[in-house]
């Protein structure tokens, strides 16, 4: 598994080179919202109607009005009245909600599939929850009590008329008892009238019937979440975001080497170099011309997306020179004669490429013989006149299975791998003269340092 940072450069890169499968899977998932929104989630409207309860209500008296509104009852009540052949009193509850709101107002919500009939529904269930909830207060007063009630009214009526006639009778002058009598008087009805109001609010018959529907619902204009256009935006959002999670997912699982030391390891030799290959390099491309293959160049997924663009080389002199210093540390490993099998995988351009030019540097010494071999199934010449093979290969393009295959391959053959050279391609940089890098120049003048391709 690939344990490299992911980073924003990451997720730009998968943007920009994969940006048309990337638009083809968001048009893809938003077809697949479309679907959803018709045969899972088809449109709904909601419509909601206020419900004024006057008197004075306790939050959890309120809740109780709200389960009210939303019983089995008062649905049953309003499917009766609507007659809608379609839907049963169970499906409809799951279409009616309340909600308690500030000022004791409970706003009724009803779902349908047409604007016209939630504002039906909504109006319905509002209207029977009124009626149920005064019938409900109705029956609760015990008739008795009523009575009492009615009959202590009309004494402190016939009270109040007494004191006004007392006060009326009394003394019109100004005397201190006149006064006083007065006084008493209109103390004794404003208590009157103070108890009389007490005892009117803590009547539930007064106080809390009387519900009264604010008006009547608005018919919807939009849908009821989830909308069509939801479904589809996030249908693309989401196959959308799954395909990038997938392409990090992969990048994640991905088992090709990349660094020289863990490919050197997988072949059990030692890393002679790497080396520059110069050109105008696009994304590797696998052969193919079924309809697959044209699908995927179609849509970009042919290349891959997590080869790092090809770095700026250094002039041809520098690329010389590092072909050079690979011959170099071949032939202070080898004894005279230096024959030398050079292993190229099948497919790995880059690598075929470097073997040739490293062919070209070595002038004879030592002696090269390039081979390509298939690594599904590699395959090495038995060992003749050769002092050992020496592999060349591209980074970030084999597993360490596949190269233990070839050095596996080389061992059957009786070549000992011994040493392994990266290839690694650079943009083409300035070309210098030939005399200013002579072919029989030796390595000391090079100037140690570091080159944009790679290190030697």
């Amino acid at each position: 598994m690939n344990e490299d940072t992911i980073r924003l450069v990451t997720i730009g890169r998968i943007l920009r080179r994969r940006w048309r499968l990337l638009a083809v899977l968001a048009a893809v998932g938003a077809l697949f919202g479309y679907g959803i929104s018709v045969l899972v989630f088809p449109p709904r409207y909601t419509a909601s109607a206020p419900v004024l309860l006057p008197g004075v209500w306790e939050e959890r008296e309120l809740l109780t009005q709200v389960d009210i509104a939303t019983s089995l009852t008062v649905v049953d009540r309003t499917a009766d009245a609507l007659h809608w052949s379609d839907v049963s009193s169970s499906e409809l509850r799951h279409d009616v909600s309340a909600s308690a709101g500030d000022g004791n107002i409970i706003t009724i919500s009803g779902t349908a599939d047409t604007p016209e009939r939630a504002q039906q529904l909504a109006d319905g269930v509002a209207q029977q929850f009124v009626q149920f909830a005064a019938q409900v207060a109705g029956s609760g007063t015990d008739s008795s009590v009523a009575a009492q009630t009615e009959a202590l009214r009309k004494q402190v009526a016939e009270t109040n008329r007494r004191i006004s006639d007392l006060a009326d009778a009394a003394d019109p002058g100004q005397t201190v008892e006149s006064v006083q009598s007065r006084t008493a008087l209109e103390n004794l009805r404003t208590s009157l009238e103070a108890a009389m109001k007490k005892l009117e609010e803590a009547d539930p018959s007064a106080t809390k019937a009387g519900m009264v529907v604010m008006g009547q619902a608005a018919r919807p204009t939009g849908e009821a979440p989830p909308t069509r256009i939801q479904l589809i935006a996030g249908g693309a959002l989401l196959f959308f975001v799954l395909a990038v999670v997938g392409h990090l997912v992969a990048a994640r699982m991905n088992r090709r080497l990349r660094t020289e030391p863990a490919i050197a390891a997988a072949l059990g030799s030692t890393p002679l170099g790497v080396v520059d290959v110069p050109g105008d390099w696009p994304a590797h491309r696998p052969k193919g011309s079924g309809r697959g293959a044209r699908i995927s160049r179609l849509l970009g997924a042919d290349t891959r997306w997590d080869e790092p663009a090809p770095q700026k080389s250094g002039d041809e002199a520098g690329r010389r020179l590092r072909y050079r210093r690979v011959c170099a540390r071949l032939r202070e490993q080898l004894p005279a004669p230096r024959r030398l099998l050079v292993v190229v995988p099948d497919g790995d351009e880059i690598a075929r490429k470097a073997a040739g030019q490293l062919l070209a540097e070595a002038k004879n010494d030592p002696q090269l013989r390039v081979v390509e071999v298939s690594v599904d199934r590699p395959i090495v010449p038995d060992r003749g006149t050769e002092n050992g093979a020496v592999v060349v290969l591209s980074a970030n393009s084999w597993t360490a299975e596949e190269l233990a295959g070839i050095a596996e391959a080389c061992a059957e053959g009786r070549h000992d791998v011994v040493g392994v050279v990266l290839a690694g391609p650079v943009q083409a940089g300035p070309t210098r003269a030939a005399a200013d890098l002579p072919d029989d120049a030796t390595l000391t003048f090079a100037v140690p340092g570091r080159a944009t391709g790679g290190r030697a």
